[in-house]
């Protein structure tokens, strides 16, 4: 999806919405075609810069994609936006590379098979033009390195490159069909053929002199993908989060029980720096969900819980952060509580704002905007399927109610996405004033399922989704928008 009109600096009064066009689509299958599970994409990520995007699936694949419209007429894109430029293009990604990160493994100590499905994918900093990124499944995590190399070929040789076929074999103008005789060792008695092994062809005669092969670099490049490091044994549970840390040096990686602190150049050594284990396993109350660093303070972490509750902590304070510098969460209001209370409450992902100011944060039905100075309670909710709570009961025993969506924040900081069922995403207007309040389909005509603002009921998210079920609910929760990144 694109946003066709940029905006830089915040107005006086609140930004108008924006007009969403369909850009591109990557993989899209044909009318009919079954989608093979291994090709599920999992993960998504574009670096900071917005110039490459990376996809991870459900087959252990991570595929890179790279902006091709970053120049106009001599001039950098972003340059453009800056002074208000028309540009005409859309944002066009193209197919970088792809390669295999994780295969399938099995842990024969607890006889529990690990999947290469990609979790999480983080970029990291960049360095003599090759990519650096991050990428997780349940497991372990691994570091990868993306340069082009500049091809190398064997040249200056005896032989004559033409008369070579296939893997190394000489091509000959006449061939034979009589068997020839063959010595014990595997040779021929017969000399008078120009061959050696089927490798090497010498003119008539013999050679004058005997030229060595010399390797020499072409202009002519290639991606490589290759592995620098891989942090493994650390998590007893399933890795859900990691992040890098705006030091360039150290990143986190959380799973239900345990964040531990990594180092990018050691791979066999981490420090847990948060434990919320229990001597007691029965005495578990809530588990970690989500697990951020702060984008420019890179002393300070959040992390989320099933709970509802966001925990931002120091580093400096202690080597092992169980106590919290803050905690944000809402007061339950009186009389709401139901079975279904905590189970909507948990928190399935946060995020920093770009300046650190603001965190994100999404539970089942809504979306909150948290301010690091208030701990009272989120500065604004924006609900995102609040039609469904008459249905919980029914996505409780479908499981739908356990399904993990994922949010982010624009790079200005004015909007916030999230996605939904029915390949619907939203996007609400976070700037103080606004009312925008966007419903898009994941389709090539997003505006074709929009509701502006809920002041309409005649166009309310609710009467929408009943086209969409078209009376069966199955369709409602099966295409489900999940993973989402501004």
């Amino acid at each position: 999806m694109n946003r066709d009109d940029e905006v830089v600096a915040a107005p006086a009064g609140p930004p108008q919405p924006l007009d969403w066009k369909f850009s591109q689509v990557f993989g899209e299958r044909t009318a009919g075609e079954e989608v093979q599970e291994v090709d599920i994409i999992s993960a998504i990520e574009f670096d900071k810069a917005g110039d490459h995007l990376a996809t991870g699936d459900r087959g252990g694949r991570v595929v890179l994609f790279e902006r091709t419209d970053t120049k106009d007429n001599g001039v950098a894109r972003r340059d453009l936006e800056r002074m208000d430029y028309p540009i005409s293009r859309h944002p066009e990604f193209r197919y970088k590379t792809e390669f295999q990160s994780h295969e399938p493994e099995f842990d024969y100590l607890k006889s529990l098979e690990i999947e290469e499905k990609i979790n999480k994918i983080r970029w990291c900093q960049t360095a003599n033009g090759a990519l650096f990124l991050l990428s997780t499944n349940d497991k372990t995590i691994k570091f990868w390195k993306v340069q082009e190399k500049k091809i190398k070929k064997i040249s200056d040789m005896n032989l004559d490159p033409s008369k070579s076929v296939g893997n190394g074999s000489i091509a000959s103008s006449s061939t034979s069909n009589s068997p020839k005789p063959c010595l014990a060792n595997g040779g021929s008695p017969d000399r008078s053929h120009n061959y050696l092994g089927n490798d090497f062809s010498f003119p008539p005669g013999g050679l004058s002199s005997l030229c060595l092969p010399v390797v020499v670099t072409s202009q002519e490049t290639n991606l490589v993908a290759r592995c620098r490091r891989v942090y493994a044994h650390a998590h007893d549970y399933h890795i859900n989060s990691i992040s890098n840390n705006s030091d360039g040096e150290t990143f986190i990686s959380a799973d239900d029980l345990r964040i531990n602190l990594w180092n990018l150049e050691i791979s066999n050594q981490s420090f847990n720096i948060v434990d919320v284990k229990p001597v007691n396993m029965e005495d578990l109350t809530e588990v970690i969900t989500s697990a951020e660093f702060h984008p420019t303070h890179c002393n300070m972490l959040a992390y989320s819980s099933s709970k509802g509750s966001i925990r931002l902590i120091d580093l400096r304070q202690s080597a092992l952060c169980d106590s919290h510098t803050k905690l944000f969460e809402e007061p339950e209001a009186p009389g709401s509580r139901s079975f279904f209370t905590e189970i909507i409450a948990s928190i399935s992902d946060i995020k920093f704002a770009k300046d650190g100011r603001y965190i994100l944060s999404r539970d089942y039905m809504t979306l909150k905007l948290w301010d690091i100075n208030m701990d009272s309670g989120p500065v604004a909710t924006f609900q995102v399927h609040e039609y469904l709570r008459p249905k919980l009961c029914d996505l409780y025993e479908n499981d739908s109610i356990f399904d993990k969506f994922e949010c982010c924040l624009s790079g200005d900081g004015l909007r916030v996405a999230t996605g939904s069922y029915s390949n619907l995403f939203r996007v609400f207007g976070c700037a103080p004033g606004s009312t925008e309040a966007t419903t898009l389909e994941a389709s090539k005509n997003p505006m074709r399922r929009q509701v502006q603002t809920p002041s309409r009921p005649s166009r309310s998210l609710s009467s929408i989704t009943r086209v969409v079920r078209r009376g069966s609910d199955l369709v409602l929760f099966c295409f489900l928008l999940l993973h989402v990144n501004f």
